[in-house]
């Protein structure tokens, strides 16, 4: 099964509609499992003022959470690009010791495992680093509910804009998934920023946005669905049928 993808993301992103049934449901991890924005937040803003830089209000900091992290300095703050590679330095060292400790939101944890249980194949695609997210998921307790789990290289994460490094992770999710011989012919993937429904959308899968996460107002356009909560999503994508 290839999951080529160009070097530009496409910026045509089609309406999709979920499948009657999720053959594979692929998650993102910050902002749909866990709620990692204020570790994010704080390592950034130490991240900014050790190096010099001023330190963004809180609303900003908020944007940096989803895209990869090089982008979000590129696009938040005053960093040039030929500092980005020590700031990003600097922020990893202060977020590593502080990203298994972040907590999850309520009642995604059970509903994963109900997936799991229903014999669902789940993956994780998230623009993270992958030796980031596979700790993270797996201080949450949940590494073995996943078939896949999927991050972006660092050749990726500094070359790549964020909804191509979106798009790639989820193409090895999808990959990872079908090899284990999960039908990836009606995937969907849920995630909280537009990146995610974009990402997804360029492999021909829906996504379903979810409310609880860290979206600006517009960013569900383009979605197959919203989910309001937890519950809701499980309604939206039942574990049973």
């Amino acid at each position: 099964m290839s999951m080529h993808i160009p070097a530009a993301a496409s910026p045509a992103v089609p309406a999709l509609e979920l499948p009657a049934r999720a053959s594979a449901v692929v998650l993102d991890l910050d902002g749909t499992i866990t709620d990692s924005a204020p570790a994010i937040t704080g390592s950034i803003a130490e991240a900014l003022e050790v190096c010099g830089y001023p330190v963004p209000d809180a609303a900003t900091l908020l944007r940096f959470v989803g895209p990869p992290i090089r982008e979000g300095f590129a696009r938040f703050s005053t960093v040039p690009e030929a500092d980005l590679d020590r700031v990003v330095v600097e922020y990893r060292a202060r977020y590593r010791p502080r990203m298994i400790h972040v907590p999850l939101f309520p009642g995604i944890a059970e509903l994963i495992r109900l997936w799991h249980a229903a014999g669902i194949p789940l993956g994780l695609a998230t623009a993270k680093l992958q030796e980031m997210a596979e700790p993270i998921l797996d201080g949450a307790g949940l590494t073995e509910y996943f078939t896949v789990i999927r991050g972006a290289t660092y050749q990726d994460s500094q070359e790549l804009p964020g909804v191509q490094v979106k798009a790639n992770v989820v193409a090895s999710a999808l990959t990872g998934l079908a090899e284990s011989g999960a039908d990836v012919s009606c995937a969907v993937m849920i995630g909280d920023r537009n990146h995610d429904v974009h990402g997804a959308a360029m492999h021909g899968v829906p996504a379903v946005l979810v409310r609880w996460g860290y979206a600006e107002s517009g960013e569900e356009q383009r979605a197959a669905a919203v989910a309001e909560d937890v519950d809701h999503l499980g309604r939206i994508l039942p574990s049973e049928f």
